[in-house]
């Protein structure tokens, strides 16, 4: 039987199903609306695509080291806390890290329509929509970040799972006293929020932007005071914010005698070896979402069993 849009439509409004798994569900029926209903049924499409409007703001944050070398950061998103310490959905979110870490994907599209490797009959995709099924709210893996490295890559996840940090360097040593510095540049990080590793990157345009700002609050604050008093104040307040955000110019949270650039300078000379780090990789779970008022009532029906 040909499957037209018609035939194709009529089965989206009637399971709120995506255009393409309803094409799917049809030609493996051929063209039985009845039979591709239940077939989406049992393939999850239906359940998770009427679940799919709802915010998934929760969830954890995984990672995946190998050989010191080869990284991978995921987050997947749940809709509530409560199924984020669930047991099912931890070993996914695993799964999807362990995926990740063996990806070439370059992005998060790309990334599901890859092969699942715990069943490569199926996709990326389709394995989270058989999970949201089993699970019952809306799942999302937002996003993933592979690194790689002829150095060391480390990783650190805080608070079981709410944040999850890693953190890339070159050296030439690797063993147990610089993998340790790392992971706790790695908590440095997870805690104190840097925008970047150095001075180095922060770009003109921030920096010119930043100094309009200071510069309109120091005149605001001291308005009898000459220019070049104010510009003096002006450096002095962009290079205490530069403290702040840059890493390496943070102070170090486990010895405030130190910075986080002197303390890994210190472990270098002690083990004989030259590090650099050169890049980290911060998630947060939820960062830049927005929950729904109703999801405190979603997480009480779910924590009910409702």
């Amino acid at each position: 039987m040909a499957i037209t849009a018609g035939l194709v439509k009529e089965l989206r409004e009637m399971t709120g199903a995506g255009m393409m798994d309803c094409k799917k569900a049809l030609t493996e029926t051929n063209g039985d609306i009845d039979a591709a209903i239940e077939y989406l049924r049992k393939n999850g499409q239906a359940k998770a695509e009427k679940k799919a409007g709802r915010i998934a703001a929760e969830g954890i944050v995984r990672t995946v080291v190998k050989d010191d070398k080869v990284a991978a950061i995921v987050e997947v998103n749940s809709e509530t806390d409560f199924v984020a310490k669930n047991a099912d959905f931890q070993a996914f979110v695993e799964a999807v890290a362990a995926q990740a870490v063996e990806t070439e994907a370059a992005d998060i599209d790309a990334f599901m329509t890859e092969a699942w490797k715990e069943d490569s009959s199926k996709t990326v995709k389709e394995a989270l929509v058989e999970k949201i099924a089993v699970i019952g709210e809306n799942l999302n893996i937002r996003r993933f970040e592979k690194v790689q490295t002829d150095g060391c890559v480390v990783s650190y996840i805080h608070g079981g799972g709410r944040i999850g940090v890693l953190v890339m360097a070159d050296t030439d040593v690797v063993n147990d006293e610089i993998k340790t510095c790392l992971k706790n540049v790695a908590m440095q990080v997870a805690a104190m929020y840097p925008k970047y590793v150095s001075r180095a990157e922060v770009s003109q345009e921030y920096m010119d932007h930043e100094k309009d700002i200071l510069l309109a609050q120091a005149k605001k604050e001291n308005p009898e005071k000459p220019d070049n008093i104010i510009e003096k104040m002006i450096i002095g307040r962009l290079n205490k914010e530069l403290k702040e955000i840059c890493l390496l110019d943070q102070v170090y949270v486990q010895d405030s005698d130190l910075t986080v650039a002197k303390y890994v300078d210190k472990v270098a000379k002690e083990n004989n070896a030259n590090v650099t780090v050169k890049k980290f990789i911060r998630f947060e779970t939820g960062e830049g979402l927005e929950k729904k008022v109703d999801d405190f009532a979603a997480e009480v029906a779910a924590q009910a069993g409702m």
